[in-house]
């Protein structure tokens, strides 16, 4: 190296916010500090066993990969030494100078001030490193990729204020060594005894060796060094012999996250093919699961050696919520990406994995419900994502979707199909559904005025993604899905009509005269034709869609995102009975248009759509106010 380079950088304001809040929010859980920093040095050491496999000739791999704690009483400081990959200068910058390459502001925009509350969401953010400031008032780390010249080193220093230092520097030995340099109210982590404690609770399982220097009859430390942990990986050892609270460990420190999952199924599959899984429930959602950016998966194994921490082709992406390893003992070592997207071995793990989620989903759901409620509500708007995703699971994971409806008083999401179908009246042949872009929308909708009315049951489906489930699960355990707002609708068998019911609602229809030729007329290829409604008993009018149709409101969010919806007319219905129709029978010429295109207008913003001519809608309006005044 012809010349050091030094340079002194600052945090971003988000960053500086952040580290603030390391600090205070995790005052009463700072031990977490060194499972953080093991578990960064457990990935280092995993990363170099398999790159020494794919670049055997560009990376040596130690005879020994292992993770060094000492102390230093005299200096206040704790080390923390791993010979795993290393990083470079541009790693350092990405990795450690900077929390997060995306999200950060939103990720601050959710700050709360609440410690308790704050302190689970920075572990759900993967901030691990930075809890060193929880103890230190300086952190050093210096850093060499195991295919780097000794003179390529880096050295990085923050006191987490404001700005940090970048400087290269000679290192002897690949890997990482991290410098705690304590506050004056961290002497407990001083004590020999108190990290050997925090290693054995937190970081048992590290599939590497963690060591302290052993200590003489006196407590000194000698120049010999001992392995503290049991370094054996949890996932291969029988379920008997795994405490739930090793489990519970094992979950923090794999998914990063600083509390208990909510559940988790581990299994062994031995026969024509071997593999182990051990996968996770978090117990709340990630703030960035809607991030389409984001990289989720779980940690790939092949016997034992680490291949990659983001193996997304293990798990469908509605899955993406889901931590945990899958270790498999036929894939081969030096498997790529490429290798995973057309593998049928690969596929075979995939299809045994989500069979075995969905289980233990299916499970929580009949056994445990209040513990499913929190599930659903954290997972469920990305478990709606199956159906379109996984047609071979449909069934399974419709048994697991969850919704509104009329059947109850308030807009909790927790009817599911198969209760609806228990519930279903005599002669009803479907499923009734109707979809909004609120929940307010939804249970307001004119098109549930005749069901309201006869006591039918309608689920209320108002998530965004809602309607692009029902364009891919169009049945449930044989019974068709129908929407309410779509296509014809005969519920003769379901009412059970009396004759003389029958007759008021014939009568009304040919009272209508040619009033549907009339208003099609007026409103021209704005509609594909007009009719008596048999939806209605409350409201003038409504827009129906055709059986395939997608919603208004959808279809206007996809116009605002630049993309085709190719929907058709729509038709509109009127109610014969309504006062405001027989109006309209009555008026004539400018009147009878402005009445007309009034109606279908209403309608139209009933459903979500949107008016062409804002500003027309309201002359016509105005124009009947000062008439009627």
């Amino acid at each position: 190296m012809t010349e050091t380079q030094r340079e002194t950088r600052s945090f971003e304001t988000e960053v500086s916010q952040l580290l603030h809040l390391m600090v205070h929010a995790l005052y009463s859980n700072r031990e977490i500090f060194l499972r953080e920093l093991i578990s960064n040095a457990a990935d280092a050491c995993d990363k170099l066993r398999f790159e020494a496999l794919a670049q055997p000739d560009a990376i040596n791999q130690p005879p020994q990969l292992t993770i060094d704690v000492s102390v230093d009483k005299e200096a206040r400081e704790i080390r923390i030494t791993d010979n795993g990959i290393g990083m470079s200068r541009d790693e350092v910058v990405a990795n450690i100078g900077t929390i997060a390459r995306s999200g950060t502001k939103e990720f601050v925009s959710r700050l709360t001030g609440d410690q308790k509350k704050d302190a689970q969401l920075i572990g759900q953010f993967g901030v691990g490193f930075y809890s060193a400031f929880t103890v230190a008032d300086r952190v050093t780390l210096e850093t060499r990729r195991a295919d780097a010249p000794e003179d390529a080193a880096v050295r990085w220093e923050s006191e987490g204020t404001g700005s940090y230092i970048l400087e290269d520097c000679s290192r002897g030995l690949p890997g990482t060594e991290v410098t705690l340099h304590l506050k004056e109210d961290a002497d407990e982590f001083l004590e020999s005894y108190r990290l050997r404690h925090i290693i054995t609770r937190y970081s048992d399982h590290v599939a590497f060796p963690i060591r302290m220097p052993q200590q003489d009859d006196d407590g000194k430390a000698t120049e010999e060094w001992e392995t503290v942990n049991r370094a054996s990986a949890l996932w291969t050892r029988p379920k008997s012999e795994i405490s739930e609270e090793e489990y519970r460990e094992f979950y923090k420190h794999v998914a990063h996250d600083f509390e208990d999952p909510t559940a988790w199924v581990h299994s062994h599959v031995e026969g024509r093919q071997q593999y182990t899984t051990l996968f996770y429930i978090p117990k709340r959602a990630p703030f960035d699961l809607w991030d389409r950016d984001r990289r989720h998966g779980v940690k790939l194994y092949v016997k034992r050696v680490f291949i990659m921490d983001d193996a997304d082709q293990m798990l469908p992406n509605y899955l993406r919520f889901v931590r945990g390893v899958v270790d498999s003992s036929d894939l081969p070592l030096n498997v790529s990406r490429e290798i995973l997207q057309s593998n049928r071995l690969v596929d075979s793990i995939r299809s045994g994995s989500v069979k075995k989620i969905l289980g233990l989903l299916d499970s929580i759901a009949e056994n445990e419900p209040e513990k499913y409620a929190e599930i659903w509500t954290n997972f469920g708007r990305v478990l709606k994502e199956g159906p379109g995703e996984d047609y071979a699971n449909r069934e399974p994971i419709a048994k697991l979707l969850r919704f509104a409806s009329t059947h109850n008083s308030d807009d909790t999401q927790n009817v599911s199909l198969a209760e609806y179908k228990a519930r279903m009246k005599e002669g009803q042949k479907a499923i009734y559904v109707v979809t909004a872009d609120s929940a307010a929308a939804a249970r307001n909708s004119p098109h549930l005025e005749v069901f309201r009315k006869h006591g039918i049951e309608v689920l209320l489906l108002s998530d965004r993604v809602d309607e692009w489930l029902l364009s891919h699960l169009d049945s449930f355990d044989g019974t068709p899905i129908k929407s309410v707002a779509k296509g014809d609708l005969d519920l003769e068998e379901v009412i059970g009509q009396d004759k003389g019911e029958a007759d008021a609602s014939s009568a009304s229809e040919k009272d209508l005269g040619d009033l549907p030729e009339r208003i099609g007329k007026t409103l021209g290829d704005r509609v594909e034709s007009v009719r008596s409604s048999k939806r209605l008993v409350e409201s003038p009018a409504c827009i129906v869609l055709g059986e395939h149709e997608m919603a208004l409101y959808l279809q206007e969010l996809m116009k605002q995102a630049g993309q085709p919806t190719f929907g058709s007319k729509p038709v509109l219905e009127v109610n014969p009975g309504h006062p405001l129709v027989r109006r309209l029978q009555e008026a004539d010429g400018a009147e009878f248009d402005d009445l007309a295109t009034l109606l279908f207008e209403q309608a139209l913003l009933t459903e979500g759509g949107q008016l062409d001519d804002p500003s027309g809608f309201v002359a016509r309006l105005n124009r009947l106010l000062l008439k009627a005044a």
